[in-house]
This record gives structure tokens, sequence and C-alpha cells, in this order.
């Protein structure tokens, strides 16, 4: 971003003793996550174990019904990768939805299909932030605009009808306006879901490049525990709305802490060729072969 936009340097966002609810229901308890500039938080855990509420809070989509939440910025930049000032702490609730939308962005799987907007003009809603009021597109947005058009695989498809496209199509495109947002933390909920392989792939290699070659902090709810472990520096791993285990991937999908999240019996190993972690769940027809 130049100077039209002057994009927020490097930023942590921290949530500590977060509890949060739907009405009296607590599904979210004490729980504190740190997404830090440069990084992959991936989050994880069975359904219902509160791990898309907490990054919807951290969102401010859902309320937090207790513990703070604060943005920790570098500034304009200036600051060393990683070194992020303490004077420049604040709540999130303190910044204005404007400001907070220059900051964190989030992309979630339920977004319908605009008619009668082009793809291009979809992705253009991540600009809308820094856009003045009746104000039509600078050249910064445009050029916004081209980089995350490029950055999924949508360079061909900017003219196209966005309420034609498939499912999977539209979601590449609301993960561009994402990334048009430039923001220094992205928040994604189960963003290879309904991709093909393909997609899936080059999507967990976006959110890898957004954290190692740009500084975004990411947090990212995943399924797969595979994903997880291939993208993530940190991971969390939840059950009933509570931390069961965080850490690097290796020491938090052990076979024991997977049993106990999920109640099936896995195995770990680490393929010997690429040296990732393979996770097997051991199903009724786990011994059948051929």
């Amino acid at each position: 971003m130049n100077a039209d936009h002057p994009r927020p340097g490097a930023s942590d966002l921290r949530g500590t003793g977060l509890e949060l609810r739907f009405g009296t229901h607590a599904v979210v308890e004490g729980v504190s996550i740190a997404l830090r500039a440069g990084e992959v938080t991936a989050l994880v855990g069975p359904n219902g174990s509160g791990k898309s509420t907490l990054l919807r809070g951290l969102a401010r989509l859902h309320p937090i019904s207790s513990g703070t939440a604060v943005l920790d910025e570098t500034g304009e930049g200036d600051a060393p990768h990683g070194h992020v000032g303490r004077d420049a702490e604040r709540s999130i609730l303190s910044l204005t939805p404007r400001d907070f939308a220059t900051r964190v962005t989030m992309f979630t799987q339920s977004r319908s299909a605009p008619q009668g907007l082009s793809v291009r003009e979809v992705v253009g809603f991540g600009r809308h932030p820094y856009r003045r009021r009746f104000a039509g597109l600078g050249d910064a947005d445009r050029r916004a605009i081209d980089r995350a058009l490029a950055a999924t695989g949508l360079e061909d498809m900017g003219a196209r009808a966005a309420g034609e496209l498939s499912g999977g199509e539209l979601q590449r495109v609301w993960l561009a306006a994402c990334i048009a947002q430039e923001t220094g933390v992205v928040l994604l909920d189960e963003p290879t879901n309904h991709l093909d392989l393909r997609y899936q792939v080059e999507t967990l290699d976006l959110i890898r490049d957004l954290a190692a070659e740009h500084g975004v902090a990411v947090g990212v709810v995943l399924h797969d525990l595979d994903h997880a472990a291939r993208i993530a520096d940190h991971l969390l791993l939840m059950r009933s709305g509570r931390i069961l285990a965080s850490g690097p991937p290796r020491l938090v999908l052990t076979a024991s802490n997977i049993e106990a999240a999920y109640d099936i019996p896995v195995e770990v190993g680490v393929d010997e060729r690429s040296g990732r972690l393979r996770i097997d769940p051991v199903g009724r027809h786990a011994a059948r072969v051929g």
C-alpha cells in the first residue's frame, strides 16, 4: 500500500481470559490466545469446541462477555519485524469500526453470492475502510485489488458475474476481498472448505505467504489436522470451549491429545520423506488393505 492509504504496521492481536456466550450458555471459557505478526496460529478441535466463535469474538462479530482483547502495533511498519511497541497497545473495542477494519479482517463461510456485481467489484469491497464517502477507487485501491486477484488465482475472472460462480469460486472471491483489505491481522474461518484439492493447497500456501512474506498475524480455523500441522507455527487444540493443548504442532498433535479431543483412536507418525506429521484416525475398517 502506498502513501494514499498508509497501512498499519505489524500487529499482534491478543485475547486474555476470554469468555463468549450464546444467551446463558458459555461456548468459550477462560481462553487466552496470541496471534503474532509473521506467524500462523491454527485453531483446531471437534465441532462445537468454540473455535469459530473465538475467532468471531476477536473480529468483533460476537460480543466478549469477559476478558480482554487488545492490538499491539508497531506503528507505520518502521519497527523491526516481530518487535511490538507496548505503548501502542489498545483494546479492540476502543477503535472505530473503520479503524478496526484497516487493522483486522475476517473471512467467514456465510457470505452469499452478490447479484449484479463482477468478481472485481466484490473484491473491491475490501477497500471500503480506506475510501471516503462516495469516493471512487484510487490507484492504491486498484493495485490492491490486482494483487488480491493474482494471489487467489482470479486474474482471468475479474469481469465475470459473481452470482454465476460455483461455491468454491465464490469462496476464493471473498478470500480475495479480505486480502485486498491489506490488514495486519487476518482471521480465516475454514478457508479450505468447498475447495478442490488444487485450491486447498494454494490457499494453504497463500496463508503461509501472508505470514512469512508480509508479516501478517494469521489466525485460522481448520478441520483438517494435516493442513494445520503443515502451515501453523502455533496450534490451539480446543474441546468444549476450552484449550486442551497449545504450542508447536508436534507438541500439540500427539496421539493422546487428539484422542482426548475427538474421542477416537489415532496413530501419529512422521513421514520419512517430507518430515511432516502424519495423522491416521483408526476406524473400524482401518485394518483393510488393497
